[in-house]
């Protein structure tokens, strides 16, 4: 691609996407660019939807499709400027599946088996604050606050920065692996050298075999523990609003996917089956039970029908009146 390459990667710096992302996106385009051997500023529409058809017929899943279409539009529409050629280019739908969630017996004999010291401490925070495996490993020293109790994200997804409680439990571990590995910082989980991350792969590596010796027959990843924080929580009665905010969600509805892998949830859930021939239906959980949303201060109660009839009536007898 030669120069085209390098407006490429430059733009994808100038609009901070995240290295992962500018490494996947330049990764895509080298593969479309050796599909056809030929420069993209020589091809449109119809190689771009020949490319993407290919892809589908081999079997490639809808999630490497969607990289693939979000890689050309990001190629075509700011790189060479050309947005029509791939304005009509459909996104294709994600399945969603069920989230991975590892039970608290399972997560218990995984922190005491996991080897070395540093690895069980990325996983130990992953489990304990919910942070994603990039937003552990690009944590500082100066991000972990044992006074106030709370961890600084300064590099979660999308830049944004936030807080999280930082476990009495997880920094006293802390404490145990300054103690034994002092890190010369700035990074919290250094790897080869000081300044440079950790690499998430052998993180990753030492949790399956760990997994494959304690016969946890399920894939184990490192995204899975981010999930059964959540859930926990869910399970312990934290509401889906500050389960939101200690994820870093966008969305509430990303949060509320939750509510189908929480067994104590479901388990709870009475079916009108069983209230068949009685004379009232029996409630399956207490109302505070129910993990529900936080109120926010900008919520206003709801009027009844009466009320804001009412309501509407007087306003329509002020405007009615004219002074004289």
């Amino acid at each position: 691609m030669g120069q085209l390459y390098e407006k490429m990667a430059s733009g994808l710096k100038l609009r901070r996407y995240s290295a992962r992302t500018q490494k996947s996106y330049l990764w895509c385009a080298r593969r479309f660019v050796r599909h056809f051997m030929r420069s993209p500023a020589e091809m449109g529409m119809k190689e771009i939807r020949e490319f993407l058809l290919f892809h589908h017929e081999r079997g490639a899943s809808a999630s490497t499709v969607r990289m693939y279409v979000a890689t050309l539009r990001f190629l075509y529409a700011v790189t060479l400027a050309r947005p029509a050629e791939v304005q009509n280019v459909p996104w294709p739908r994600v399945a969603q599946k069920l989230l991975a969630v590892i039970d608290r017996d399972h997560v218990q004999a995984l922190l005491v088996k996991l080897e070395p010291l540093k690895y069980r401490m990325v996983v130990m925070t992953a489990y304990g604050t919910g942070l994603r495996i990039s937003e552990i490993l690009a944590l500082e020293i100066r991000d972990i606050d044992g006074k106030a109790g709370l961890i600084h994200v300064r590099h979660g997804k999308g830049d944004r920065p936030r807080l999280v409680p930082l476990p009495h439990r997880l920094l006293e571990a802390l404490r145990e692996y300054w103690a034994v590995e002092k890190p010369p910082g700035p990074l919290l989980f250094p790897g080869q050298t000081p300044d440079k991350q950790l690499c998430p792969d052998t993180v990753r590596r030492a949790v399956h075999c760990a997994a494959a010796e304690l016969g946890i027959h399920r894939r184990v990843t490192m995204h899975a523990f981010r999930h059964s924080f959540a859930t926990h929580l869910l399970e312990s009665g934290e509401d889906l609003r500050t389960i939101q905010v200690l994820l870093g969600h966008r969305s509430i509805r990303n949060t509320t996917r939750y509510l189908q892998v929480s067994t104590q949830h479901l388990t709870s859930v009475q079916s009108p089956l069983d209230t068949l021939g009685t004379d009232k239906p029996k409630t399956a959980h207490a109302a505070s039970s129910k993990p529900k949303l936080a109120r926010t201060a900008s919520s206003k109660p709801r009027l009844s029908r009466a009320a804001s009839m009412r309501v509407t009536n007087k306003g329509r007898r002020k405007r009615a009146r004219r002074p004289r």
